[in-house]
């Protein structure tokens, strides 16, 4: 794929580069710093330890855990030790490299030193790409929930180069593409299609069609997040970024019932099975389009059902819901295609009964 990209007209507005060899560009936005400390999981060690070529600047990595073992508040005081001790200041800057849960703490360590350092981000998975390194929102988990100690702190800028796709594992892929399917539900019915024509060639992490899901994904984030960085309160049919959450109420309690050994994208998807089922039960979606939800997470090989038995825990996990106000749940469901709305406090037996739809498929 050819290099583009995408400008995000946020408070501090920056640009996404997306493309084969976006890497590259990674000197230029860091010409004038003394120091890069770089912060990626073992598996990114070789990628990480050339962050150096072509930038004049001391390079410093920071090796963290894979996935969610990262964003915990003793790797986010290790960090800070780390750059304490290197005696890191405003004239440095901060990378982020590998999975969105690297990016993650990669950002809130960026947000919090200092009181603000500049940050790239250089995300190599899908999920990476097209939902956590968009968009400012860095953060770890607690043991009460995910993400619940955070900043808004946009990136200098974000590199989302493709040849990395060619080393994830399948199964990290498809994760990454439930979040690509969010986008098609929520904002981008055209991504729906894509997918549906040949779901074998949007799995290919060499080809062009996967390509051009992320790039029309990372458009519609940039689209949502621009106008609303900090999630405000939806007010009517106007949801601002709180419409990324479709899926995800569900979803991270689930990651947490799993002791977030879930793939994230794998937790959304039956999430937003779930939601679409709501939605169906709430008399506001038709058939079809919750079938196609089910239909077209299962061609990516994603799942749309969790055990019944899990219902009264995942309850309970959802009321720690960021989304949740005032004690009320919120969900976003869907109207149609690209038809988003905020559900508050639905009937309990409602939301048991669309949870139980999904064991029975």
């Amino acid at each position: 794929m050819r290099l583009s990209t995408i400008d995000v007209t946020a408070e501090r507005p920056y640009q996404v580069v997306v493309g084969n060899g976006a890497l590259e560009f990674l000197p230029q936005y860091l010409a004038d710093v003394q120091r890069i400390a770089v912060i990626h999981p073992p598996v990114m060690r070789a990628s990480a330890e050339r962050i150096g070529t072509g930038c004049d600047a001391e390079v410093m990595l920071i090796e963290v855990p894979d996935g969610e073992r990262a964003k915990t508040t003793e790797m986010l005081q290790q960090c800070w030790d780390r750059l304490a001790a290197a005696g890191f200041t405003r004239s440095d800057a901060i990378v982020g490299m590998g999975g969105g849960s690297t990016t993650d703490l990669a950002g809130f360590v960026a947000a919090t030193w200092l009181r603000g350092v500049r940050y790239v981000s250089v995300p190599t998975t899908v999920l990476g790409m097209v939902d956590a390194a968009v968009g400012g929102k860095t953060g770890i988990n607690l043991d009460a929930g995910k993400n619940l100690v955070g900043a808004f702190y946009e990136p200098y800028t974000v590199l989302c180069d493709l040849l990395f796709l060619a080393e994830l594992p399948p199964a990290e892929l498809r994760s990454g593409l439930a979040e690509v399917v969010k986008a098609g539900f929520i904002a981008d019915p055209a991504i729906l299609t894509i997918i549906e024509d040949d779901p074998a060639l949007a799995l290919d992490p060499r080809g062009d069609v996967i390509c051009a899901l992320i790039k029309r994904s990372i458009e519609v984030k940039a689209a949502v997040v621009g106008s609303d960085l900090r999630e405000r309160t939806s007010v009517g049919r106007d949801l601002g970024r709180e419409v990324l959450n479709y899926g995800h109420t569900l979803g991270h309690a689930i990651e947490r019932h799993q002791g977030f050994t879930w793939r994230h994208g794998e937790a959304i998807s039956v999430g937003m099975a779930f939601v679409a089922e709501l939605s169906r039960r709430l008399g506001l979606l038709d058939d079809d389009t919750v079938e196609r939800h089910h239909r077209l997470l299962h061609e990516l090989g994603l799942p749309t059902s969790y055990p019944t038995e899990a219902w009264p825990a995942l309850r309970e996990a959802m009321n720690l819901d960021k989304k949740t106000r005032a004690s009320a749940l919120r969900f976003v469901v869907l109207e149609g295609l690209a038809r988003a709305r905020i559900v508050e406090s639905p009937d309990e037996a409602v939301l048991e009964a669309a949870f139980m739809a999904l064991s029975t498929r």
